[in-house]
């Protein structure tokens, strides 16, 4: 009876993917909003990597979201949006699913490499690495529709970004304090809690790392400025 309860509550991986103007969007498993509805607990994060090598011409950012069990690591679902290698990231990570790898492990993946093709470190790889330090709490993070109330109940904001960046589009009510600054600046951030965020998280993190080791409360917001943005309907 038990079983039967738990199968009911894990639908089959299911994956779809569709392409709309050169746009390719790829589904498997939960969604969101489905795990909401059932009362499942669930961790997300948004990774926004190359679909192959950065210097390798025809590079194309690719959109991914992925949502995992935070007690036991399974891999719940997940969402892809770019123009290139969609098909092959949403297939390598719906097999890590119907195969009941956690997902910290998608870090750990041996996946095809050429620059065409992908970087060395693939967006599967990035996925799996986000995940984990998500998860652990390595990297404490905050969700985009988390940001008002947090900033409400005193967070401040802090734009990691460079100032050409923030100068051409900022979340409103951010402070700009760029990265490479940041250590020489401590002393210019108020007192409590700090949410921080760069483009698309990786320097978020960097920053997050840093001001934990000073005695900070921080949280990294996930997926950086171009998740909230496309989260919003904001331009960038």
């Amino acid at each position: 009876m038990i079983a039967g309860r738990q199968e009911a509550a894990r639908p089959a991986v299911g994956t779809g993917i569709v392409q709309v103007f050169g746009v390719a969007a790829a589904k498997a498993g939960w969604s969101e909003k489905q795990l909401r509805a059932a009362g499942r607990d669930f961790y997300a994060v948004h990774v926004h990597p190359a679909s192959h090598a950065g210097y390798y011409p025809g590079s194309e950012t690719l959109s991914m979201k992925l949502l995992a069990d935070p007690a036991s690591d399974r891999i719940l679902g997940v969402q892809i949006v770019g123009r290139d290698g969609v098909d092959k990231r949403v297939d390598v990570v719906a097999t890590a699913m119907q195969a009941g790898l956690p997902a910290a492990e998608l870090a750990h993946l041996e996946l095809a490499y050429a620059p065409q093709f992908g970087s060395a470190k693939d967006a599967v790889n990035i996925l799996g690495s986000v995940a984990e330090n998500t998860r652990t709490g390595t990297t404490p993070s905050l969700q985009w529709h988390e940001l008002d109330d947090a900033v409400a109940a005193g967070a401040t904001l802090i734009d990691v970004r460079s100032p050409a960046e923030f100068a051409a589009g900022a979340i409103p009510g951010a402070r700009s304090i760029p990265l490479d600054e940041l250590r020489e600046r401590i002393d210019e951030l108020p007192a409590g809690p700090l949410v921080v965020h760069c483009q698309v998280g990786l320097r978020g993190h960097v920053a997050t790392r840093l001001l934990l080791q000073h005695g900070r409360e921080v949280r990294n917001l996930d997926g950086g400025y171009r998740t909230w943005c496309d989260a919003t309907g904001a331009s960038r």
